[in-house]
């Protein structure tokens, strides 16, 4: 679905973790349409960067789960483009995995990758948007696992219910010069995730969400747009849900079938 992007974000400067695939390219792909200059970032170069007409984001190879290469995250923004304005908190992720047996190692690299390393770059951002008059704005990407976890996800459900209440408390800190909001993700048809859904396409899956269909990441990117905007100027610790309506309940779904 393609909507029109009314948001005007010209001589803004946008950072976006992860932004080299999935949800964090097509977030990165919206600031550029609405005139943003982008920051992405990723663990490795990507084949093709995002981009928008003859507009392309920069990149810059960084770990997040490192500090001192998250703040250089951030310098490496203000370097190129004078100011940040907005970051997106979006590089995440888990795989499933057995709690009874899943080593401590992968715990705490899943609690890094989702909850320290946001805190960590938001911190460096922080610290430049409290310097300018009008300061910024930050959007962390959540998950509806921090709501209704499922089974194989025990780590992952669990930093991001942190990120949640992480978003809550800088929000109280940090305000009135930054804002700081939190997304819950539902259900996202992307390439990474398709066999998450099963062999049929998702169509069993998309049973269960009342809108129809799943999210797909413009849906997010558009949340974004707004959350980062003057129109959502009074809106701070937030939690938007760009779920959908979330999923029918299983005792509806067993009455039902």
């Amino acid at each position: 679905m393609t909507h029109p992007r009314p948001l005007d974000f010209s001589g803004r400067s946008v950072v976006v973790t992860g932004g080299t695939k999935g949800i964090g390219f097509v977030v990165a792909e919206a600031f550029l349409a609405a005139g943003a200059n982008v920051l992405v970032c990723g663990r490795s170069a990507p084949d093709t960067l995002p981009a928008h007409g003859d507009r392309t984001a920069a990149f810059r190879a960084t770990d997040v789960r490192d500090h001192a290469d998250a703040a250089g995250l951030i310098d490496d923004a203000v370097a190129r483009f004078g100011r940040l304005d907005v970051l997106v908190n979006n590089a995440g992720g888990s795989p499933d995995a057995d709690a009874a047996t899943v080593s401590p190692r992968f715990v705490e690299k899943i609690v890094a990758l989702n909850l320290l390393a946001p805190f960590t770059v938001a911190q460096a951002a922080n610290a430049v948007m409290q310097q300018q008059s009008d300061g910024g704005a930050i959007v962390n990407i959540g998950s509806v696992s921090a709501h209704d976890p499922q089974p194989g996800t025990a780590a992952y459900s669990a930093a991001k219910a942190g990120l949640l209440v992480l978003t809550k408390a800088l929000a109280l800190e940090w305000a009135p010069k930054v804002r700081i909001n939190h997304i819950t993700t539902g259900l996202i048809r992307t390439e990474s995730a398709a066999s998450v859904y099963g062999d049929d396409g998702g169509a069993a899956v998309t049973r269960t969400l009342p809108m129809g269909r799943m999210a797909v990441p413009s849906d997010i990117a558009d949340a974004c747009l707004f959350l980062a905007s003057a129109q959502a100027s009074y809106v701070n610790g937030a939690d938007l849900a760009v779920h959908g309506g979330g999923e029918y309940p299983a005792r509806y779904l067993a009455a039902h079938s």
